[in-house]
């Protein structure tokens, strides 16, 4: 065989090749049950549809207030990838949704949806025994129960009264005369989601920001996109916390530091005291030895009582340093708690963040008491108040 042919040959070769690749690519059209979930990209936005690239020739369309927020922007872009359910087929257009909406639902779609685990926008109606009214698919009514409405106990119904709601369909039954609804099946599936992400890219020291959700005596709980967890009572604060209600409250924005991540437990715990600067960072130089100070007893024990001296900052007065020479039993017997006092600092141990102090006051009751041995005893005469020279030198050496 000369050249010519063997070029000819390998010319019509590479052409049938790229034709059987060709015709693989885009011969086949994509087929696909109701209730399947595809992953696809969005090919185009206008102005009521969006639609999506299925691959080959195969394309399909959703309803662009799925992709509508609240103030009536477009929440996606051309090019994003999206999970959407195929619902059917139109003219040899295939419709596709998130989420089942008054729109793209009718009464033969809810029956898939509930096979297909394929969620519903609902509005709620009314609050009835024990749970919600819902009417999904633009008219069929639905119950949601109390304890499948949000994440946490329903404790005020109003608030979810008149608002439009995404829910997954539950129980189907008696052909859509008695749907269940839960709602809180699709926050559980997002926080998985958020779960899985978070656990790429969160490390234990790390601040971010969370949202109380719950107070209780011994902390707060905080969630942190998919996660919650517990500020522990010792964490909110380097002072001493007694009522938590009056620093925080349910709803309130945060920053915090991790300092325990349990994946395998869902256990995580933050601290909101490490967002803040450590007050014996400066204590040394704002408590020297031999300082005086103002403070507060906030705790009394056998051994003697704490006095903060601003939050975070603690001392101890010894018993030994209480009763002004007396020998008593426990500190309640001259001090007690929230009582106002002066203090001076005997000794500082920044590493261990501790204090000694003395009571002032003893202090200077102890030296009146010495300057009082130096007086005329009563009854001998004096030309003024004070002893003679002799006497306060002879007193000196009778001690």
């Amino acid at each position: 065989m000369d050249e010519k042919n063997q070029v000819s040959d390998t010319e019509s070769e590479s052409e049938e090749s790229f034709e059987e690749l060709l015709n693989q690519s885009i011969g086949k059209t994509v087929r696909l049950t109701p209730g399947e979930k595809v992953e696809a990209v969005i090919a185009t936005i206008t102005p009521k549809w969006v639609f999506i690239d299925l691959g080959g020739k195969s394309e399909g369309f959703i309803g662009i207030d799925e992709f509508t927020d609240d103030h009536g922007t477009v929440t996606i872009q051309e090019g994003d990838t999206i999970s959407a359910y195929f619902l059917s087929s139109r003219n040899n257009e295939m419709l596709f949704t998130t989420r089942l909406t008054g729109g793209t639902a009718r009464n033969e779609h809810l029956e898939e949806a509930y096979h297909n685990r394929i969620p519903v926008e609902g509005f709620v109606e009314k609050e009835v025994k024990g749970g919600f009214e819902v009417k999904i698919a633009g008219s069929v009514r639905a119950f949601c129960p109390f304890a499948q409405m949000g994440l946490q106990r329903v404790d005020n119904a109003d608030e979810y009264i008149g608002r439009h709601m995404t829910f997954r369909i539950i129980e189907y039954g008696e052909r859509g005369r008695n749907i269940i609804l839960s709602n809180r099946a699709i926050l559980e599936e997002d926080r998985r989601k958020q779960k899985e992400a978070l656990r790429e890219s969160l490390k234990a020291g790390m601040q971010v920001r969370g949202k109380i959700t719950s107070i209780r005596k011994f902390g707060a709980f905080v969630t942190i996109g998919g996660i919650e967890g517990l500020i522990p009572i010792s964490e909110i604060s380097w002072g001493r916390v007694d009522d938590i209600d009056s620093m925080l409250s349910v709803g309130q924005t945060v920053d915090v530091v991790i300092k325990k991540l349990d994946w395998e437990n869902d256990k995580f715990s933050f601290s909101l005291k490490d967002v803040l600067a450590d007050p014996w960072s400066t204590a040394g130089a704002k408590y020297p030895e031999g300082s005086g100070h103002k403070g507060t007893v906030s705790r009394l024990a056998t051994f003697g009582a704490f006095v903060t001296l601003e939050p975070g900052i603690d001392g101890l007065l010894h018993i030994s340093e209480l009763g002004k020479g007396k020998r008593i039993q426990h500190p309640r017997e001259v001090l007690e708690i929230n009582q106002a006092i002066e203090v001076r600092i005997l000794k500082i141990d920044e590493p261990g963040k501790r204090l000694s102090l003395a009571l002032v006051s003893d202090e200077q009751d102890s030296e009146e008491m010495d300057y009082k041995k130096y007086l005329v005893p009563s009854g001998r005469k004096s030309s003024g108040s004070f002893g003679t020279l002799g006497d306060i030198l002879r007193a000196k050496m009778k001690k």
